[in-house]
């Protein structure tokens, strides 16, 4: 394969990355704390000086959005929205995780735990407890979690030192190198945060995508035929 034929190979591999990705986004504009994702490409340059170069485009960079998305009222004790940058903490078994997914349930032991079953942290890094018999359950907005008036725990709101370190691990999770307490960020009971996808703008992002792969293609199906004409012409 010549120069413009790896140099569109690698251009058709960025563009089918990033189909993944949209489909991904677009899969997820219901789930609530979802937040989209998108592919930067990086060109890499190969030779130069004094002889011929060689431009290839990659696609291995992604993206995570993080713009605030809509809230919605449940009415729910626990279920919590965050309103500014921020992340709840999770425990889980490859770590702690950061999650903008706010709806919690207590377990029978009285931690609160997500649908995965992983517990939400507090600013320490121990698990958020509320007792089983508690009547009247309520959160503030920096996140003191009060039963019947008496304060138990108060939430954790991180954020990433490095918000580029934020890499997407599975559904509504991250994790980052570091993390910071979120100063600015406030908490709201009986609201859920929605994804922040764009359903006419991915949907849009998609069609583009898909023609330049196509067009990508038809160069690569020209440029095919181009070498099999020149393997024959000399081969007579």
């Amino acid at each position: 394969m010549d120069a413009a034929g790896y140099t569109t190979l690698t251009r058709q591999s960025g563009l089918m990355r990033e189909m993944q990705v949209v489909a991904n986004n677009i899969a997820n504009i219901s789930t609530n704390g979802f937040r989209r994702e998108g592919v930067m490409f990086e060109e890499y340059i190969s030779g130069g000086q004094d002889g011929p170069s060689l431009s290839m485009a990659t696609g291995d960079v992604r993206v995570i959005d993080l713009t605030q998305a809509g809230i919605t009222r449940t009415g729910a004790a626990f279920d919590f929205a965050i309103q500014g940058e921020g992340f709840f903490q999770l425990q889980t078994p490859n770590g702690p995780r950061l999650t903008r997914a706010g709806s919690f349930t207590p377990a029978p032991t009285g931690e609160l735990v997500n649908n995965d079953g992983y517990r939400l942290l507090d600013g320490g890094g121990a698990p958020v407890i509320v007792p089983p018999n508690a009547m009247a359950i309520s959160v503030s907005q920096d996140g003191t979690v009060s039963a019947d008036g008496a304060p138990l725990a108060q939430i954790g709101l991180w954020q990433a030192a490095d918000p580029l370190t934020l890499q997407h691990q599975a559904g509504t999770m991250f994790s980052a190198n570091a993390v910071v307490p979120a100063q600015s960020a406030k908490l709201m009971q009986g609201y859920l945060e929605d994804s922040n996808v764009n359903p006419v703008l991915e949907i849009a992002r998609m069609i583009e995508v898909q023609r330049a792969y196509e067009m990508g293609q038809s160069f690569m199906d020209l440029e095919d035929k181009r070498m099999r004409g020149v393997v024959d012409t000399l081969g007579r």
